[in-house]
């Protein structure tokens, strides 16, 4: 069976994505931060039979990620990386001018070079795979300027060239990154805890990110709404 890893994987788009390739009968190694959450999550997935081992940890932490790199070599191999944990930077989000430096730099570890990391451990793996691919998490943050969303979305702008130069030295490897739209997500509600306007539920848009790997288009950005779209 295929073998993915995901980041992030105890709720929100993580946990959708997670339940998805389950359905589909991938085999899983899932990271979170919090033990008890991701724990739950894991067992939600026992009822599709396949092999899920869930390592709660933080990204940033090198020992980590190579445990999660180790554990899939056990079940397989890599045949997808998804870098989808996030950090904002501040919570609820600032004006740049407000923006403690302490936060950029966590958010940056986590959202850039923690990836990057994680990447660099996968990479050997995800080479010897049929068709290996690399999925990052983007945000229209990257591309837009909202005011309170600078750092996050520098951080996620940064990953966005680091997944594109990743996709122009790894031919072999499709390379996506992928900006999923709003979502009701804890994330969002800890960036911005007054906005009360309804958004769509993130498993919405995991049928987008199944498109890309159904498909395998180019390495390159994609938007989950146009990839929702276009079915």
């Amino acid at each position: 069976m295929p073998v993915a890893i995901i980041t992030g994987a105890s709720k929100g788009l993580g946990r959708a994505l997670a339940e998805a390739l389950a359905a589909r009968g991938w085999d899983l190694v899932l990271d979170a931060r919090s033990p008890e959450v991701l724990k739950e999550a894991a067992r939600g997935l026992e009822v599709y039979g396949t092999r899920v081992s869930a390592l709660p940890g933080d990204v940033t932490d090198s020992w980590h990620r190579t445990g999660l790199v180790a554990q899939a070599r056990r079940l397989g191999g890599v045949d997808l990386l998804v870098s989808n944990a996030s950090a904002l930077g501040a919570e609820p989000l600032v004006r740049l001018a407000e923006l403690p430096l302490e936060g950029l730099r966590r958010a940056l570890e986590v959202n850039v070079v923690a990836a990057l990391g994680l990447v660099r451990e996968a990479l050997p793996l995800l080479r010897e795979a049929p068709a290996g691919a690399v999925m990052t998490i983007s945000s229209d943050a990257a591309a837009e300027a909202y005011e309170t969303w600078g750092g996050y979305g520098a951080s996620k702008a940064a990953l966005d060239q680091l997944a594109a130069v990743l996709g122009a030295e790894e031919p072999g490897l499709r390379v996506w990154a992928v900006d999923p739209g709003d979502m009701a997500t804890d994330l969002y509600a800890a960036a911005v805890p007054d906005d009360e306007d309804p958004r769509p539920d993130p498993a919405s848009v995991v049928p987008g990110l199944l498109r890309l790997l159904d498909g395998r288009p180019a390495s390159g950005r994609y938007g989950a709404v146009a990839l929702l779209e276009a079915r």
